[in-house]
């Protein structure tokens, strides 16, 4: 097989993206043609379960509670971290085409997944699936994609295949074990979502470690119109957060806390972000990657508590901390990463997922053992903390000792497993871009020609260290030069 342009060239060996994508759809079409039918709720016979649970009316059925979060959720999966990734200058068609690869391809593979670690029956051998099924698979997804961001232009298509697919299996078992063997609630995926994509991406970036990706320098920036596109993704995952940290909740004054505690942690968030944006500044200007990302922290860190009793103050209390780290982590803790430690974090995702989950899992076992009868009620408390299996005798601080272990877990599968998937996709084989051609769609996508007599754009730093130079490119870069500086600090 023929290399293509800009791809590796240290192998004669190519596997073929059209090969892969459809020899795995293959394999799909027979899976689920074995494994995968639909529930109670979604087949021709709920009318007979209706009257067999005594459901009076199909307003009941789990369609029309769940519907509307599956919407805002898919809505983030595909629209709002498509976007997000949209600020490198000449890597749009990457960001928002593989993001839609990797998630088709990747909630195909967590229904079956999931399905045989939480889903199965065994009477009959197959996997029953709903819309709360379609969330979860959604929320896998979203694991993958967060660790997407680490390696952003930086990796083949088939790679983030191979990646997506280690990554939904490993989702499903760690997830598996937080959740149904140590029975920690994890509404939000602070632990299960955030923490272990994050780790799992930044692992990966790790071992595929560039020395000279500096060759590709000139394309790690942004322009304008590419960071107002990024904004775009922004807004739609900071809308639609309380519906993805409540979607599961149990029905009920549970989603509603979820809901509104997410939306307050995101709004104190914003406020945190823009004045330790502007204070990080010399001259107080605000550095739109901040606000591109640092604005989200509190939806992450709000996720495992969201249906507990946190409070209104204490969301605040959340959103303002996870502002301040967040913003601080890029300006301090990114350069850090990739001088000292080796990684290569394209979007920041320890400073979005990374810390945020982590701080979200410790708020998580704190309130979870902080809970008590008098401020839940005793039937409160149990179906906040009621998960099938769960013993009966679990105290509220031994619930946050679970809690707390549920992150251990997560942190383990996450750079346990991205360290072994980094090593299969440093193999030769796979048709990664050359280090001098990282972040550029014209590796792997058909771009249109552009109009030479097109406007110069003002380019701005890279997500991944702070540059403080402006450049003027023209003419797709060919022609750059110093004009003004983009930041005075």
């Amino acid at each position: 097989m023929g290399n293509c342009f800009g791809c590796s060239k240290n192998t004669n060996i190519r596997l073929k993206l059209p090969a892969v994508c459809l020899i795995w759809e293959i394999a799909m079409i027979i899976l689920f043609g074995f494994f995968i039918r639909y529930n109670n709720e979604a087949d021709p016979h709920w009318n007979m379960h209706k009257k067999t649970k005594n459901i009076s009316s199909d307003i009941e059925n789990d369609f029309y509670f769940r519907y509307p979060s599956f919407q805002d959720v898919h809505v983030m999966i595909f629209v709002g971290f498509g976007f997000l990734m949209t600020f490198l200058k000449r890597y749009s068609f990457g960001a928002v085409g593989f993001n839609f690869l990797i998630a088709a391809f990747g909630i195909q593979w967590a229904l079956l997944m999931q399905g045989w670690f939480s889903f199965f029956d065994a009477t009959d051998w197959k996997i029953k699936i709903g819309v709360e099924n379609l969330i979860n698979a959604d929320f896998c997804v979203a694991g993958c994609l967060i660790a997407y961001g680490a390696v952003l232009g930086k990796v083949s298509p088939v790679q983030l295949l191979v990646m997506t697919l280690f990554g939904v299996t490993l989702y499903a078992v760690e997830e598996f074990i937080i959740l149904h063997v140590l029975h920690a609630k994890d509404a939000g995926g602070s632990m299960v979502i955030h923490t272990f994509g994050a780790y799992y991406g930044l692992s990966i970036s790790w071992v595929l470690y560039r020395p000279e990706l500096y060759q590709s320098k000139r394309l790690q920036g942004s322009v304008y119109h590419s960071d107002v596109f990024a904004m775009i993704g922004t807004l739609f995952l900071w809308m639609f957060w309380p519906s993805f940290n409540s979607a599961i909740s149990y029905h009920g004054d549970g989603q509603h806390r979820a809901a509104i505690n997410t939306y307050l942690s995101l709004a104190a968030t914003v406020l945190t972000t823009v004045a330790i944006s502007s204070l990080t500044k010399e001259k107080g200007k605000l550095d739109m990657v901040h606000i591109q990302n640092s604005t989200l922290a509190g939806g992450v860190a709000v996720g495992t508590a969201a249906e507990f009793m946190l409070m209104p103050y204490g969301s605040l209390i959340v959103g303002f901390l996870c502002g301040i780290i967040s913003t601080l982590g890029y300006v301090y803790i990114s350069p850090f990463l990739e001088s000292k430690l080796k990684i290569q974090d394209t979007c920041g995702i320890h400073n979005l997922h990374a810390m945020p989950g982590l701080i979200g899992g410790i708020v998580g076992a704190v309130t979870a053992a902080c809970a008590t009868e008098g401020v839940y009620g005793e039937e409160g408390l149990m179906l906040v903390f009621e998960s099938p299996g769960r013993p009966l005798n679990m105290t509220p601080s031994l619930q946050g000792s679970h809690q707390a272990a549920g992150l251990c877990v997560a942190l383990i599968f996450g750079i346990g497993g991205g360290i072994i998937v980094g090593l299969i996709l440093k193999l030769p084989i796979w048709g990664d871009p050359t280090d001098d051609n990282c972040f550029d769609d014209e590796v792997y996508w058909e771009i249109p020609e552009e109009d030479d007599n097109h406007p110069s754009v003002l380019e701005f730093s890279s997500h991944m260290r702070n540059n403080h130079q402006g450049v003027l490119s023209m003419n797709r870069c060919e022609t750059s030069f110093t004009v003004t500086p983009r930041s005075c600090s």
